[in-house]
């Protein structure tokens, strides 16, 4: 009983022990409050200007009520810079709880008057400290900081959106806000009217000052940070679509839309794996950019599903995401890996679909020669791409079109049936057209196939396209090699064109350097290749009657007599490849020629190299070669622009190792 009693008396005397010591905290809470929000502040402030060089100031902080606080004038300015964020008035309340702990979690903002400026001006901006900020003396070096680079992907993010969206508060208003951008003498201001986030319910209105127009922007919608889902709309309320701005002036670039929608539907980390799931779409977007197109390219309606992922070593898109533009729908994965070698994966999966469906869903602007071509059956799609940083050369891309009774009823601008009849081509210089070619047994200088030189045929293949009598108008291991030293020189650097590409771009293309041209021609190929719509010795025939060979000299009749007063059918093996290897410059032919009007050296070397080539691979008899030589003279028209030239050191590209004939010499 005495036992039961001193329990008793115990329980009482720690619950008042703990009722004082909770009302002391709360006294002194209140007491020290307003201390305590300063030295918050002050603590920012030196963080601030230690590591990112800026400056905070503020002419009051304190506590207003229960749980809100109250800031005015707050200024950050990084040193010897612009303002980077003002905002007169900030009133916000906290969460108690954690109050009560020093650690300040906001749960209502009000912003009245503020602004956000960003500014470059001679190549220097005020975020650079941000971007760039100075290392702690703390921080990991050596072998410590490498460790650190293998991140844990997942947790890494999920903290990150955690941490961002744990800071965002459940009810949010600004008021007279301004977002400015301004670069030297150009500035784009976004003038928040009023931005309210309540109950879950967002809506704002947004005027859009750029230099050359004004628009009013409506973002609305729903958002719950702590539940980790949004779903956000931004349409233009006057009549039009939204144009973006600044980049018009920075990239040349002219885009908009009409509306665009993102929702986020879930964050989970399950079993160490971060998963977001949502939507994105947008309506009716036009871009515009000389390397993409010369016409406003338009997207009717475009979607996109996405899973993102993220693991202890990888990042990506899952394949259950999909990709919607009109009527197409594939299934993307893009993965990046860092362990134990840094790999990226890419996959592209389009399941059956009727193939008129995707020629009507082809963007507007995109694809201009394809616009009335009607179609029968369907088709499937599959790409795979997986590039190892340390193994680049095991680089695996596989592409793989599947028809089912496809069948061409009727051609677009591009009829391909054109190369089986005579025709007129016309070159195009400069984006000019040049004097009309006659592709026809009426024009003297056409040279049936029959009465050109073998040595001739057989010297353009092995330059231009050695399996072309055999590959149906793309080579893969081209397309391989072409990819691994693109991504190694980190440019365009080679590109794998086959003699039916470069037809195609002769004769129904323009030569304009653009994504659409590139897209049209890869597609027009493949048609005219997997079609069987001519055979390939009319390709070739049509191929060396109107290439260029020279300036204003066109097809193999007109070279020929250029250069050597010949027929194409008494071409020696020396004036084939010579023939060959100026191809791809056929204007700059006199640099190969010294002051004597002999071809250089390198050309004889040259020489040996390609018909070494060629009879390794028995395209040519080694007693084909044996009076070969780069010393023959010149007696056409070509003669008097050789004696134009002044001499040079110029070096043939073919016979570099990084190129075609290189690679496969090795």
């Amino acid at each position: 009983m005495a036992i039961a009693l001193n329990v008793k008396k115990l329980f009482k005397t720690l619950a008042f022990a703990a009722g004082v010591f909770l009302l002391l905290s709360i006294v002194a809470f209140f007491a020290l409050r307003n201390y305590a929000l300063r030295k918050v502040l002050d603590k920012a402030a030196v963080k601030l200007q230690i590591t990112y060089q800026t400056k905070l100031t503020y002419s009051n902080a304190t506590f207003t009520g229960l749980a809100g606080v109250h800031i005015e004038n707050l200024c950050l300015v990084p040193n010897q810079m612009d303002t980077l964020l003002y905002a007169q008035n900030v009133q916000s309340s906290i969460r108690l709880g954690y109050a009560l702990l020093l650690d300040f979690r906001i749960r209502d903002v009000l912003v009245e008057n503020g602004l956000i400026q960003l500014v470059k001006t001679d190549s220097v901006s005020n975020i650079d400290y941000f971007l760039h900020p100075e290392k702690s003396d703390d921080e990991p070096s050596g072998e410590d900081a490498n460790a650190d680079k293998q991140s844990n992907y997942a947790k890494t993010v999920y903290n990150l959106i955690s941490k961002i969206l744990s800071q965002v508060p459940s009810n949010l208003l600004l008021e007279a806000c301004e977002l400015r951008l301004r670069e030297d003498a150009q500035t784009v201001s976004f003038q928040v009217q009023q931005l309210q986030l309540a109950d879950k319910a967002l809506h704002s209105e947004i005027l859009v000052n750029a230099r050359d127009f004004k628009q009013h922007w409506v973002l609305e919608g729903s958002a719950s940070p702590k539940e980790k889902k949004a779903d956000v709309q931004l349409f233009n309320q006057d009549t039009g679509g939204i144009r973006i701005p600044y980049i018009t002036d920075k990239f040349n670039l002219h885009a908009g839309f009409d509306s665009i929608r993102f929702t986020l539907a879930s964050v989970t980390l399950e079993d160490d794996v971060l998963h977001v799931k949502g939507s994105a779409s947008i309506s009716q977007f036009l871009i515009n950019h000389p390397k993409i197109s010369k016409r406003d390219v338009v997207i009717n309606h475009a979607s996109i599903a996405y899973h993102v992922q993220a693991g202890e070593s990888f990042i990506g898109l899952d394949s259950s995401s999909v990709i919607r533009f009109n009527q197409v729908a594939f299934y993307p994965f893009i993965q990046f890996e860092n362990s134990p070698d840094t790999i990226v994966r890419l996959g592209i999966r389009i399941p059956q679909m009727p193939a008129q469906e995707f020629i009507s869903s082809l963007p507007e602007g995109l694809f201009k020669h394809f616009q009335g071509m009607l179609v029968e059956g369907s088709f499937d799609y599959r790409m795979d791409f997986v590039y190892n940083e340390n193994k680049p050369r095991d680089l695996i891309f596989e592409s793989n079109l599947q028809k089912y009774g496809l069948f061409i009823k009727q051609y677009g601008e591009a009829n391909l049936n054109k190369l089986n009849s005579d025709f007129v081509y016309v070159p195009i210089e400069n984006g000019r057209p040049m004097r009309p070619i006659l592709v026809s047994l009426a024009n003297p200088d056409f040279t049936p196939l029959d009465q050109i030189s073998p040595y001739l045929k057989k010297s353009v293949l092995t330059t231009e396209d050695p399996s072309f009598f055999y590959h149906r108008g793309f080579i893969d291991e081209a397309f391989r090699q072409s990819i691994i030293k693109n991504i190694r020189k980190r440019k365009f650097a080679r590109g794998a064109s086959t003699i039916s590409m470069q037809l195609v771009k002769n004769v129904f293309l323009t030569r304009e350097k653009t994504l659409s041209r590139k897209l049209e021609e890869i597609l027009l190929v493949y048609i005219l290749e997997n079609n069987r719509l001519s055979s390939k010795e009319r390709m070739f025939e049509v191929y060396l009657n109107i290439i260029e060979w020279g300036p204003n000299v066109y097809g193999i009749g007109e070279a020929s007599r250029f250069y050597f007063n010949k027929k194409p059918s008494d071409l020696t093996l020396g004036e084939s490849l010579f023939l060959a290897t100026i191809i791809p410059r056929p204007k700059g032919f006199m640099w190969r020629f010294d002051k004597q009007g002999n071809l250089k050296d390198f050309v004889g070397r040259q020489f040996k190299f390609l018909s070494d080539l060629m009879v390794r691979r028995t395209v040519l008899m080694p007693e084909d070669t044996m009076n070969l030589t780069h010393l023959f003279p010149v007696p056409g028209k070509a003669k008097e622009f050789i004696k134009l030239a002044p001499d040079t050191n110029l070096v043939d590209t073919i016979m570099s190792p990084d190129g075609i004939l290189g690679d496969e010499a090795e």
